[in-house]
């Protein structure tokens, strides 16, 4: 049986209590039931990110793979649906999938991210353009975000209530009009939802592959943000940190070749809902600081 890391057992229980408990504790024998069923053995440690463990496995009719398995949480339900859709076109290939249980196998790719790009303009510009292939036709039955926008709005509010509305009436204006205004009026185009550089790897298949994906549906400008918010200590430094965030925008939508009006709409509003989540469950100030620039300049 695999070891569960002591880290994500903690930080797992402490999320989701008994419930995150329990899975961890059936988690080993989830996983070797999985190994048994899909005739694969393990190739070295496991690891994990914030809500799944990943174990590299060999199969006699597999190439090499990974075996993922999810925290059971609605936010996981899509991550198979969408590589199935992408086929292997710019994301890690599906080889097997138990919905029931969140797991996947998956195919392996090279060790590193996109994190260990030191250009930022490379990096971006090679995150856009990966959004752009993953940007295809939507299968039915994945959530679209013109379908979340009510949910967004009716949150937001409920957040700026429970902290004396800490952000400026323009900041929280602007959010709201984007659920409004943008929200509905959705494409029915597959997208990542959750883009940043460390859900980016490398690839002797391809030069980088997407992981981690949501599944969602809608406006592939809805993406740009995540880039945004990486490499927060370049904003710290710079000696304009505005200039540098309009920079970076520029970019992300020239090569991911979407409206850039659009993209910094998404920004400002899918930042304004984590400064004021991050407020309210405790988020370092650090980050806070940054969805706030990000919430602000674009408000």
């Amino acid at each position: 049986m695999i070891d569960v890391p002591e880290a994500f057992a903690r930080s797992t229980v402490a999320r989701e209590g008994q419930r995150g408990r329990e899975w961890i504790d059936g988690l080993p024998r989830t996983v070797d039931d999985l190994l048994e069923r899909w005739n694969c053995a393990p190739a070295g440690p496991v690891w994990h990110g914030a809500v799944g463990v990943v174990l590299p496995v060999t199969g006699t009719d597999l190439p090499p793979a990974v075996l993922k398995v999810s925290f059971p949480h609605p936010g996981n339900v899509h991550e198979p649906d969408a590589f199935a859709a992408w086929a292997g076109r710019g994301a890690v290939t599906l080889y097997r999938r138990d919905d029931a249980r969140f797991a996947m196998l998956l195919e392996r790719a090279e060790p590193g991210t996109l994190a260990d790009v030191a250009d930022t303009e490379q990096a971006v510009t090679t995150a856009a353009r990966l959004a752009r292939r993953l940007a295809v036709p939507a299968p039915a039955g994945l959530p679209r975000l013109r379908d979340q926008a009510p949910g967004w709005e009716a949150a937001l509010r409920a957040d700026a209530a429970h902290l004396a509305d800490p952000l400026s009436g323009r900041v929280m204006g602007a959010a709201i009009a984007t659920f409004r205004e943008l929200a509905p009026d959705q494409p029915d185009t597959l997208i990542h939802g959750d883009l940043h550089d460390t859900n980016i790897l490398p690839s002797g298949r391809e030069p980088w592959l997407a992981i981690d994906a949501k599944g969602y549906v809608g406006d592939s400008a809805y993406d740009g943000v995540t880039l945004l918010r990486t490499r927060p200590e370049e904003y710290r430094a710079a000696a304009d940190p505005v200039s540098a965030l309009l920079r970076r925008l520029a970019v992300f939508a020239e090569a991911a070749e979407v409206d850039i009006e659009r993209a910094g709409r998404w920004a400002q509003a899918r930042a304004t809902e984590a400064a004021l989540w991050g407020r309210r469950y405790g988020d370092p100030p650090e980050i806070v600081q940054l969805s706030d620039l990000i919430a602000e300049t674009f408000a």
